[in-house]
């Protein structure tokens, strides 16, 4: 079965004002379909790789052929990290807010506090050079911040993800750093839109990644 671009949980302007129609337009139907276009190209009658989910193939890349290992890391990564995205977000009123249950008490058991934590992660994803992820991973049972260059994911192999200085885990919440996610509105200023981020995050779809290891 060749991958499909997975629809958008809400309307394309429901993440407004901190995600614009526009950028969420392009990001969806351009961008994200780019992605799965391409690595439907990458496995095309190889079926040993057609017959595995996107996940499995990122998650050992060296099962995947020299000659199509990076179409596939590339493109399978962008889209895994998006599907996950679009689901991890959710219109103000629904988004935002605080996280709760065993969430909640595993981000101040890691990290002090919601607040500690958010500053975690924004600067993970402020000083990721160029284009990249901000992640909240799941590793050895305990919570974490990492980072991924590209469309990297944390389910990739610690040997692949180690030389570009991040870590591997289960990933539940990972914020687009790239800037085809936030220029539109936010130009330069990849910092605003991270702190603006937060006002719609799917707490009780993180919540559920969260427990699903569990």
């Amino acid at each position: 079965m060749a991958f499909t671009l997975p629809a958008l949980p809400y309307d394309f302007s429901a993440l407004e004002p901190v995600i614009d129609t526009q950028t969420m337009q392009i990001h969806h139907g351009k961008h994200h379909q780019a992605y799965v276009t391409n690595l439907n190209n990458a496995i095309a009658g190889k079926a040993e790789l057609e017959s595995k989910s996107a996940e499995d193939l990122i998650r050992n890349l060296a099962a995947v052929p020299d000659g199509v290992r990076g179409a596939v890391r590339n493109n399978g990564g962008g889209h895994v990290n998006h599907s996950m995205f679009w689901q991890i977000m959710a219109p103000k009123g629904t988004g935002g807010g605080e996280p709760t249950g065993p969430l909640a008490d595993a981000i101040k058991t890691a990290f002090g506090s919601l607040g500690d934590f958010k500053a975690r992660l924004q600067d993970a994803g402020v000083k990721r050079f160029g284009s990249g992820w901000a992640w909240l991973i799941v590793k050895d049972g305990q919570l974490a911040v990492t980072s991924t260059a590209n469309q990297d994911n944390p389910m990739m192999a610690e040997s692949i993800l180690a030389p570009t200085g991040a870590t591997s885990g289960r990933p539940i919440l990972g914020v687009d750093v790239w800037e085809h996610a936030y220029y539109l509105k936010y130009q330069n200023r990849r910092p605003d839109y991270l702190a603006a981020w937060w006002d719609v995050v799917n707490w009780a779809k993180v919540g559920e990644l969260f427990a699903a290891g569990h």
